[in-house]
Formats: C-alpha cells, structure tokens, sequence
C-alpha cells in the first residue's frame, strides 16, 4: 500500500520520525543531520526505531547518537528513551526516542 500525504513542518508541534528495520548506515547520517535542521526551529523530535533482532534498535540509536554528536555545531542535546518492546506475531522490535534542545 502506498499513501502520499504532504504537510509542512510548522503545522507539525512535534516532527515524528522512522528509522526501518532494513535501513543501513546511510538512512542515520540522513536521519541525524535532518534532525539537527528540525531542532534549529522546534523544541523536540521523536524517533521510533526499528528491527528485526531485540538488539537492533538500541545498536541503531547508539549510532544515531554518536552521528549527531559529531556535528560541529555547538548544540547540545537531550535523549530520553520511550516505550520499546516488540509487535506481537511478528519480529519486529521497537524502541521510541525523544530528542530535544538540552
């Protein structure tokens, strides 16, 4: 199924993002400097990411983390980790992540 939607990112409070669970390395350094743009004008993002082992997630926002904090920019950021678990009759897991202007 594919479903087109367009909105524009200040009618959005909080700007609400997905890292697959097939996504490389590639998809987080585009995913880490989209989120660095975003928080230039918002206060948070959420991030839920996903995977086919239990340890996926966490692998990819440990990634995540240390791509954003390689930035030059002088922001500091705050991460709070969200609800996680896996969606049951399928391997899927799952782990939401808050990031915000610290």
């Amino acid at each position: 199924m594919r479903l087109e939607y367009g909105f524009q990112l200040q009618e959005c409070e909080v700007p609400r993002f997905a890292v697959e669970a097939v996504e490389g390395i590639g998809k987080l350094f585009t995913l880490a400097t989209l989120v660095l743009n975003v928080l230039a004008t918002k206060q948070r993002v959420e991030i839920v990411f996903h995977g086919l082992n239990p340890e996926d997630p966490e692998k990819k926002i440990q990634a995540f983390k240390k791509i954003v904090e390689s930035s030059p920019s002088e922001t500091s950021l705050a991460y709070e980790p969200g609800e996680h678990g896996s969606v049951p009759g399928s391997s899927s897991y799952y782990q939401w992540l808050t990031v915000g202007n610290g």
